[in-house]
């Protein structure tokens, strides 16, 4: 079975400008809520209830879940990653009914659900650097050991999201440092290079010797004299996940790690979280704000400095 107007659902996402990855996972995610479909008895959707969407939660959760991508049947689905499955059934529910098509059930019948609220870990500032600095170490091809190093400081400098930065044009960084970003819904900001950062990314660009619009490319591949090449997200996670481990560091880092890690010394050292929710890109400071409070030191420090009787002796 397919999905009614399923291929108008993925040209309106195209049309409206979202991003090639974007389109991908929603694509991938509906392709699994189909399986599931011609899988049950209730395989007609304007049949679906309430009940077929916790048979479908209780469908992520088994073994037996068929989903488009390789060798993934058998992994257990986290929360977050249910949730992105659920939330694109109710963005495919809020497209028909903004086109006045029949729906079987409202999206806002679409339940989450629940997740478990971790407390975030944010590695040590100084393995962050040690990180950021170790491609140049552990890196045989000085000019690969330097384009990795560039990718780091730029990611921590910055705090964009690994995603933005793969998009990045060499055309998109001033002499300033001024890096212009199109964010998620195509939403425009501006971040800031440190002048350690800059620094790196002239010596890397300094070694480039072709006519390519990407900011950082790769240096081998079936491509290579393709002008639209660009890393991949993978390759990046990979080298992050092969450095961590060479360079023992306990705390789970990732692309991810350095935004988070970006996000959370700015606030120790005062930074407005207003100011922060910006260089993120966040359109909610409820979601900055998550970042900006997961320093143990951050707390300490705020509950030290702030609370009613810190300076007031006992009596006794």
């Amino acid at each position: 079975m397919i999905l009614p107007l399923f291929d108008d659902y993925l040209l309106f996402l195209k049309t409206n400008k979202y991003s090639a990855e974007t389109i991908y996972n929603y694509e991938r995610d509906l392709t699994t809520f189909i399986n599931f479909l011609s899988s049950s008895p209730e395989t007609d959707f304007n049949k679906i209830s309430k009940k077929t969407i916790d048979q479908y939660k209780a469908y992520l959760v088994s073994h037996d879940r068929q989903t488009p991508i390789k060798n993934e049947e058998g992994v257990e689905l986290s929360a977050q990653s249910i949730n992105r499955m659920l939330s694109a059934i109710r963005s495919f529910l809020k497209y028909l009914v903004d086109r006045d098509e029949p729906v079987p059930i409202p999206p806002e019948a679409i339940k989450l659900v629940k997740t478990e609220k971790k407390h975030p870990r944010v590695a040590e500032l100084e393995e962050l650097t040690r990180l950021i600095e170790s491609p140049q170490a552990l890196e045989k091809d000085p000019l690969i050991g330097l384009r990795n190093r560039a990718i780091f400081e730029v990611l921590f400098s910055t705090g964009m999201r690994i995603s933005e930065l793969v998009r990045l044009n060499k055309a998109d960084i001033d002499k300033t440092g001024r890096v212009f970003i199109m964010g998620k819904g195509k939403k425009e900001r501006f971040v800031y290079l440190t002048p350690r950062a800059l620094n790196i990314l002239e010596r890397y660009l300094v070694t480039r010797n072709d006519n390519f619009e990407a900011l950082f490319i790769p240096y081998s591949g079936p491509n290579i004299n393709d002008k639209n090449k660009r890393l991949s997200t993978n390759y990046i996670q990979a080298k992050i996940k092969k450095y961590r481990e060479k360079l023992k560091i306990n705390v789970p880092v990732s692309a991810h790690s350095l935004r988070h890690g970006f996000a959370t010394y700015l606030a120790e050292e005062g930074a407005s979280p207003a100011a922060i929710q910006i260089l993120l890109g966040h359109e909610s400071l409820d979601t900055t704000t998550r970042y900006v409070h997961a320093s143990d030191r951050f707390a300490e420090e705020t509950h030290r400095k702030f609370h009613p009787l810190k300076n007031r002796k006992s009596l006794s």
